[in-house]
């Protein structure tokens, strides 16, 4: 990818990944293997005895995923509705310091269409960019 900019878009079912400039994008769409089924937050006892909270585990291969698909952009927003984006956060803190250097930005955004998503980036990004220091 060849954009300095990039926006991901996730939840727990998808991830949309966008690498845009002033007039281009390239876009992306990444799913887990496995997707999570409905989250049951009754809490019970398993057939161990021990305290379920109905939450299924993480899945470190879509974040990964969703990291590879960011590679080369320069600096990337992190979008979404819920916990995913922080839970891609956390492992991009965990698994690649170098991406880690590259986030700018993690904002709540419900389910934006992916022009909508564009327009949205590309506004934090102007906006962004005028806060940094000049050289």
């Amino acid at each position: 990818m060849s954009h300095f900019h990039a926006v991901v878009w996730i939840d727990h079912s998808e991830a949309h990944v966008m690498h845009i400039s002033a007039d281009d994008v390239e876009a992306s769409i990444v799913r887990p293997k496995s997707p999570h089924q409905k989250v049951h937050h009754k809490r019970g006892h398993d057939k161990g005895g021990a305290v379920s909270h109905g939450k299924n585990p993480e899945d470190g291969d879509f974040y990964h995923a969703v990291v590879e698909a960011l590679k080369g952009a320069g600096e990337v927003l992190v979008v979404g509705p819920a916990n995913a984006k922080l839970n891609l956060i956390k492992h991009i803190h965990a698994h690649d310091a170098q991406m880690a250097d590259k986030i700018v930005g993690v904002e709540t955004i419900d389910h934006p269409t992916d022009a909508q998503l564009v327009a949205y980036a590309r506004k934090y990004f102007v906006a962004s960019d005028r806060m940094r220091p000049q050289q």
